[in-house]
Parts: C-alpha cells; structure tokens; sequence
C-alpha cells in the first residue's frame, strides 16, 4: 500500500511538474509576445515622433522654395502679380497650418521655451511676407525689395527651425535607446528566472511550490518598489515652490549638460552666484513672512530679465542664487549683472538692518569664459563663490566678474 501511494505521490507530483513546466513555458511565450508587443508599439511611437520633424521640414521648405522663389519671381516680373499673389498667400496659410499643428503636440518644458522664441520669428517672417502680399496686390514696383532682407528672412527661420529639428531627432532616439535597453534587461530577466526555475524543479520537486511561493513573493516585492520609485519620480518637480524658480535639483540636472554642450561649440557660457545682502538680519528685522515676500520680488526681477531659452535661473538656497548663461560675452555678462544689481536696489524694498544701504541689495559673483576641453566644471562654482566672496569683501551691492575659471584660493 505504501509502495502504491508512493507511486501515486510519485505521479502527482510528476503531473504536477509537467503542468508546471508548460505553464512555465506558455508563461515565457507569452510575456515575450507581449514585451516584443512593447517593442513594436515603442518602435511606432519613434517613427511617429518624426511627424514633427516632417512638419518642421515642410515649413522650412515654404519658406526657402515656396515663399521666396515667388518673391524672386515676381520681382523679376517672371510670373504676374495676381499668381504671385495667390501662392503667397496659399503658402503663409500652409505655413500656419504646418505651425499650429506642430505646437499641439507634446512638449517638455526646456521646448516650451525655445518654442516661444520661434513663434515669435514664425511670426516675424510672416508680417513680412504678409506686407510684400500687399505690395503685390496694390500692383506696386517690387524692385525696391531688398533681397538681402528677404534671404536673412529665410535664414533666421532656417536657423530657428533646424534646433527644433535636432532635438526631435535626439530625443527620439534618446528615448529608443532608453527603451531598447530596458528591453533587453527584461528579456534576461525572463529568461534566467524560467531557467533556475525548471532546474530547481528538475533537482527537486519537493520544494516546487515554496520556491514558486518565494519567487512570486519577491517580484510582488519588487513590484512594490518599483511602483514606489516611479511614484516618486512621477511626483518629483524641478520648481522652488516659493520663487517659482528651478530648485537645486534641476541645476544639477542641467548644470552638466550645458557645461558639455559649450565645451563641444567652444562657446561662452557664464556662471553668476547671487547672494541677498544681510538676508538673516532683513528676517529679524521684518520676519519670515516679509522675508519670503522680499525673495519673490528678487525672483521677479531674475525672471523679468532673463528670457532667452539659454538663460537658467535657479534657487540654490536660503538667500543663495544661481544663473546659468549660454553664449554670452563678458561685456554682455556684466551688464546683465550690473542691470540685476540695479533692479534689486530699485524695487526700494526697505532693509534697515542692512551696513550697505538702507534699501534690499544683491551682490553677484560673474565668472564668464570660452569652455574648451581643459574646462573644469567644478571650477566655475568654485570661481563665482570667489567673485561673490570678493563683492561682498569690496562693499556689497554690486558685481565682481572673471574671465579665468581656473580654481585658486582666496587669500
């Protein structure tokens, strides 16, 4: 009886190991048809991300084969007013068209900004485009046409345009690869889990549901985790909650790649450390509350100031400010700097306790060069908490500037 309930225990489980391993298998079949699924789906979102690009290039080509040919043309009195006439106007509403379809879709906020910029030369070009529409149907001589006006016309939108290209371009593939990575992993990670798994069960069936118990027990596990991060993620923000400025995090997000990408073009890029004059006794003197109200207006001023899609202005801290410019001269640098200490001192905030003035003062630290290859990132930092240290040391309210980012110590 024992042997034949042995046996039964033997088929069992042998039964039980067989269901097992199909399933195992039907298991691994069908989550690699469905993170091939993924892939594919992935693959769609890519391509489709090059519809902006299509319609960015169609707007490009508008302008340079369509609009400016017909200017050419007319002016050259190669076809007649009113067909000139109908193609100028046909071309700025596909333009249009092409522009505002493009601006709905998706965009990060680094975009947001630059986008503004070039809706702004859209709009240009098209004022001007629009003003030889109506020279054209007033049937007016068309050889005071400045040609050079109207090739700087296509080029500024040429140039404007071809960095919204490029970056659709790099962020797709940037998120592809991403993606194809992922991809793979997940892969791996299948294929070893149902691996160990059907040899554990090939070593011993005994332990067949606790080791299935355990690994169920630790993917739920790290399921838990990774919800939580991407939770985290999610919920995570760049913005200073009380200046509206970018906060520390952000800085250091995009402290590096900026840095990176002015040593590729050997191009300026400056770094400005901002410090409230005697912000600790403004708060004893006035409060906390009044302190906070002092720090958004300074915010107000950076933010009024510092438009261009290059310019970062960040929260550092306390009373502590950063600003990160691209493409800036020296001499640009310090007028911007000057302008900022100019604008604190004239918001006429009171500040009694201060040994400077009796009004809110700002000083600055500048450090503005050409980034090469032997550029130090961390010298920079180092140089405009120098600068600001030497601004306060010379008086405060005001700015010290250099030009040399080599780290040295303050004497």
């Amino acid at each position: 009886m024992q042997f034949i309930e042995a046996l039964k225990l033997r088929s069992k489980l042998f039964f039980l190991f067989l269901l097992i391993t199909v399933g195992l298998f039907a298991l691994g079949f069908i989550g690699t048809n469905y993170v091939n699924a993924m892939k594919k789906n992935m693959d769609s979102l890519y391509f489709g991300s090059l519809i902006p690009v299509t319609e960015l290039n169609e707007i490009v080509k508008t302008y340079s084969y369509d609009l400016a040919a017909t200017v050419y043309k007319v002016r050259r009195g190669e076809i007649s007013p009113s067909e000139a006439a109908f193609k100028i106007e046909t071309s700025l509403e596909y333009i249009n068209k092409k522009w505002q379809s493009y601006k709905s879709h998706f965009k990060t906020e680094e975009e947001l900004y630059y986008l503004e910029y070039a809706d702004l030369e859209i709009n240009r070009a098209n004022n001007y485009f629009s003003k030889v529409l109506k020279a054209v149907k007033a049937s007016k001589n068309l050889a005071h046409i400045s040609i050079t006006t109207l090739e700087k016309k296509v080029e500024t939108i040429h140039n404007v345009l071809e960095k919204l290209i490029n970056y659709e371009v790099n962020m797709a593939n940037y998120e592809r690869k991403k993606f194809l990575y992922t991809y793979d992993s997940i892969l791996l990670k299948i294929g070893t889990s149902l691996g160990l798994i059907i040899v554990g069960l090939l070593i011993i069936l005994v332990y067949v549901f606790e080791s299935i118990q355990k690994d169920q027990t630790r993917l739920e596990i790290a399921a838990k985790k990774l919800k939580l991060v991407n939770k985290k993620l999610e919920n995570a923000s760049y913005t200073d909650s009380l200046t509206n400025l970018h906060n520390r995090r952000y800085f250091n997000f995009i402290y590096e790649r900026e840095v990176k990408r002015a040593k590729r073009n050997k191009a300026y890029i400056t770094f400005m450390m901002l410090d409230i004059d005697y912000f600790k006794q403004y708060n004893d003197t006035y409060g906390h509350l009044a302190g906070d109200e002092a720090l958004k207006s300074v915010a107000k001023v950076f933010k009024e100031r510092l438009k261009r899609p290059g310019d970062y202005v960040f929260r550092l801290g306390g009373e502590e400010f950063g600003v990160l410019l691209s493409d800036t001269s020296e001499t640009n640098s310090a007028n911007i700097a000057r302008e900022i200490c100019t604008a604190v001192k004239g918001l006429e905030i009171k500040h009694e306790a201060s040994k400077v003035s009796h009004l809110l003062t700002i000083s600055i630290g500048v450090v503005c060069c050409i980034a090469d290859d032997a550029l130090d990132e961390d010298a920079l930092i180092f140089r405009a908490d120098e600068m600001l240290y030497e601004a306060k040391e010379s008086g405060r309210d005001r700015y010290a500037i250099t030009s040399n980012a080599s780290k040295t110590k303050i004497a």
